[in-house]
């Protein structure tokens, strides 16, 4: 079995420029807040689709936390892989009012540095699909979190990330981007 290469976005490095659809047809740009929340920051979570219960559940969880989000400046839109129908198909069993996007393409999946597994029947879904990631993006348009899963089973917990996020947007807390620092390969112990 052969195993694709994954380059993983950095901490700190400008978040890729990529369009995905909302269900209205409208173009939505990831780690761009929409302009009428007056935030200006972006979790752009991505899920697996709607033949994922782990991720209906998450994304319902997460709803709970979106009014928290806004007041520290952080907008939310999630993005699955799934067609338009496919998502119309899924609201059905969501109650969020964030935005929703589909059409996320193998090649965006890829620039995000996502696990992308296949179907394992027709029953499951019709199209390759991302495993979860979380990103945050601030207003430099910056990764300024980042989580990536190869499995449905391992999300951040999300009352410990809002609570992450409003301690990093207290500018009396000067926290930096974390996990930015590269190590010169002669400082490395290897066993």
């Amino acid at each position: 079995m052969s195993h694709a290469p994954t380059t993983k976005l950095a901490a700190g490095q400008p978040f890729p420029e990529l369009v995905v659809t909302r269900p209205d047809g409208e173009p939505q740009r990831l780690g761009q807040p929409r302009p009428e929340t007056g935030t200006d920051w972006h979790l752009v979570l991505v899920y697996r689709g709607r033949h994922c219960p782990l991720c209906t559940r998450y994304l319902n969880q997460l709803e709970g936390f979106r009014e928290e989000l806004k007041e520290i400046g952080v907008d939310i839109i999630a993005v699955s892989a799934d067609s338009k129908q496919q998502l119309l198909d899924h609201r059905s069993t969501l109650e969020v009012s964030f935005p929703l996007a589909c059409g996320l393409t193998q090649e965006q999946m890829e620039a995000l540095g996502l696990y992308v597994s296949l179907p394992r029947s027709d029953q499951e879904t019709d199209h390759n699909f991302a495993e979860p990631g979380l990103f945050v993006v601030n207003e430099q348009g910056n990764l300024h979190v980042v989580d990536i899963s190869n499995n449905p089973f391992v999300r951040p917990e999300l009352r410990t990330l809002v609570n992450g996020l409003r301690w990093i947007r207290d500018p009396d807390n000067h926290y930096p981007i974390r996990g930015t620092r590269q190590w010169p390969e002669s400082t490395l112990i290897y066993s």
